[in-house]
């Protein structure tokens, strides 16, 4: 991407869209944006090289990654995810049965990809595209948004007219502040514990989430014989869990997963983070529409995160674009009326479920483990069900992304407008 090279510091410059947050939910939001034919720039800092986290991506969001040129670039690094299995670890007196979705059983070789963090805002920041500026600055503040439009004042002087201003800077999101968009926050009793590890038997691309009391234990698999850990506990249970040494942890850990993964090997250093949601009052306001974790912030429960982000980044590029195409202003009421709009069911049922799911997890009443494990029984047994299941998981039905759909089978991306 073009980026910016001694500039003066009274350098000022006016794009269609300005994206304030480079990580990969703000570099997804500008090169939609680009390749949708809008002049975009995206300031914010270059993205942490040491981040060791991983975001499972679905089958729509590498749709997304092709289409913007970036997946060629991250397809060795990642391992697909041909499975998922469900497991009630509960304890409970009725167990329900272990289920087991296939990707196979919806025509996908993959459900989607699991992608180291740093190496997929590295391919980001690798690609060009002609329509698109990057401006590596460390901080970005709005100081207008009452004329024709939004105006960005960064670190270093420079001065970013746009007129349309997409906030990609995390959950605490200062231009979310300044666009006067309030939001709603929640948490939950438990904390996350994070890390990678080895094991001696293959995980043959298949991710495993043990349901227990405490809440989900799961293992998404990583290249080789390596696999991404998730381990949600009481809070005093997860301190313990990581203040303890690696030996001891890896005991801890292969009495839930060594069954499935034999001898465990080479723990990476372990972070922990309270459980917590968040999502925005309304998702477009004042030229300000919100994407990533500006916009909601998600339980790790479910690989939903990230993908959100990629469908708010497809969406607004559309809505840009087709606003663009008739001649209206793509920081109007309107448009931000319209995104808001097509985003609000996604987001509201993601969150309604992986919020039910942990709940249920945690809850003391026996008729919602009963429910549950209904659920479980159906699905198991149910192909139908299953499928319609692994479809909505993928790509949800509300809404229909152009930047989204798999390529054509000659590999050519419809051109953009001029």
């Amino acid at each position: 991407m073009d980026t910016e090279k001694d500039l003066p510091l009274n350098y000022e410059a006016t794009f269609d869209v300005a994206v304030v947050g480079a990580g990969p939910a703000g570099l997804a939001a500008g090169f939609a944006c680009a390749e949708a034919g809008l002049r975009t720039t995206v300031v914010g800092p270059h993205a942490d090289a040491r981040d060791g986290r991983t975001a499972a991506l679905l089958d729509g969001s590498i749709n997304l990654l092709k289409r913007l040129g970036v997946w060629e670039r991250v397809a060795s690094a990642s391992t697909p995810l041909r499975a998922i299995r469900l497991v009630d670890a509960t304890g409970a007196l009725v167990r329900a049965p272990e289920v087991v979705f296939e990707a196979s059983e919806i025509g996908l070789p993959a459900f989607g990809y699991n992608i180291p963090n740093a190496t997929l805002t590295s391919a980001f920041e690798a690609v060009s595209h002609p329509r698109l500026t990057r401006l590596v600055d460390p901080k970005a503040t709005v100081s207008d948004l009452a004329g024709t439009h939004a105006v960005l004042s960064t670190s270093t002087g420079l001065a970013i007219k746009a007129r349309l201003l997409v906030a990609a800077d995390g959950r605490e999101s200062p231009t979310r502040t300044s666009a006067g968009i309030r939001t709603s926050s929640w948490s939950y009793p438990q904390t996350a514990i994070v890390t990678t590890f080895a094991h001696s038997r293959p995980h043959r691309g298949v991710s495993t989430e043990l349901h227990r009391p405490q809440g989900p234990l799961t293992v998404v698999p990583g290249p080789g014989n390596t696999s991404n850990l998730v381990w949600v506990e009481a809070p005093g249970e997860a301190e313990r869990l990581v203040a303890l040494d690696d030996e001891s942890f890896n005991r801890e850990l292969t009495a839930h997963v060594g069954a499935l993964l034999g001898v465990l090997s080479d723990l990476m250093p372990r972070r922990a983070f309270p459980l917590s949601g968040r999502t925005a009052s309304v998702l477009g306001q004042s030229r300000v529409v919100l994407v990533g974790e500006a916009a909601h912030v998600i339980p790790p429960i479910g690989a939903q995160g990230l993908n959100l982000g990629f469908r708010d980044a497809a969406t607004i590029a559309e809505v840009a674009d087709e606003a663009m195409r008739a001649g209206e202003d793509i920081g109007g009421e309107q448009v931000l009326s319209n995104y808001d709009h097509l985003r609000r069911g996604d987001v509201a049922f993601r969150i309604f479920a992986v919020d039910l799911l942990n709940r249920s997890l945690l809850s003391s009443v026996p008729g919602i483990h009963l429910a549950r494990g209904f659920g479980l029984f159906a699905l198991a047994t149910s192909r139908r069900l299953r499928a319609r299941v692994m479809r909505e998981g993928i790509m949800p039905s509300i809404g229909d992304l152009s930047f989204m759909r798999p390529l054509h089978r000659s590999g050519e991306i419809p051109a953009a407008r001029p």
